[in-house]
């Protein structure tokens, strides 16, 4: 699925999106309209909304050489689809952030396109469950600690509980972070995801990347889904766009003479 703003001829630049469902549901048209859709309106930018294959019908690592495959395909076929092949990003949100995640590691190490930047909005990025926040939240938060091993165990099958899970599959696994383009990472203060989304910052960090995260106080999981309307929902929208505003405007800045 995919959007542009209307009455714009010239390329544009791409987000190239994976929603959210635990990697067991979910679809590409969920997400537009909708955010989305007025992110290309107000940035000026195309969307693409990833139908990637489900787990457990489809494990690993079928839904990531999907959104591999669609990525490769857009920067391809960028001048028939008016985007900028120079201007791409990744986004997503939940195990859409995760994908977003693992689609950067495996552009980096395949020599893929290189997008600009990658956006992951509460990223589901550990298998392992290990975090306090993992157990602070069991029982409390909307997708819990037994929400995430079933998720898990779908996309994993029988590497599920080892110690061979590649980041490919679960990015928090990855033991090299350099040579990243620059994330916004973010998550709620009261959410599962919470530590792991702080500890990948950090590893970017360490690993001398850039990263720009965010922890929403008093927000679970999909806050911003349940309530759109809620102060807080709006600050993190506001916030993430701030971000795809700057990086498109640093990008552009790097490519002038």
């Amino acid at each position: 699925m995919s959007a542009r703003p209307a009455g714009i001829t010239g390329p544009l630049p791409l987000l190239y999106y994976m929603h959210g469902g635990g990697m067991v549901m979910g679809n590409a048209p969920s997400v537009l309209p909708g955010a989305l859709d007025a992110w290309a309106v107000t940035l000026e930018l195309a969307v693409i909304s990833v139908e990637y294959r489900l787990a457990p019908r489809t494990p690993y690592p079928g839904p990531v050489e999907d959104c591999y495959a669609g990525f490769v395909w857009a920067a391809e076929h960028a001048a028939e689809l008016g985007v900028d092949a120079d201007r791409l990003l990744l986004g997503g949100k939940s195990a859409g952030g995760g994908l977003a995640a693992a689609l950067a590691l495996l552009n980096r190490d395949r020599g893929g396109p290189r997008p600009i930047g990658q956006l992951l909005m509460s990223p589901m990025l550990d298998d392992r469950g290990g975090t306090f926040s993992s157990r602070q939240m069991a029982g409390v938060d909307t997708w819990d600690r037994t929400s995430n091993t079933t998720g898990w165990q779908a996309l994993l099958g029988d590497l599920y509980g080892t110690a061979d899970v590649p980041p490919y599959a679960a990015p928090a696994r990855a033991t090299d972070l350099s040579g990243l383009p620059p994330a916004y990472i973010d998550a709620g203060s009261t959410e599962t995801f919470r530590d792991e989304a702080v500890a990948y910052a950090d590893a970017i960090w360490r690993a001398g990347g850039r990263a720009e995260l965010h922890v929403w106080p008093g927000a679970f999981h999909g806050y911003d889904s349940w309530a759109p309307d809620a102060a807080l929902s709006r600050d993190a929208g506001e916030a993430r766009l701030r971000w795809l505003r700057r990086t498109l405007a640093q990008e552009g800045r790097q490519d002038r003479p």
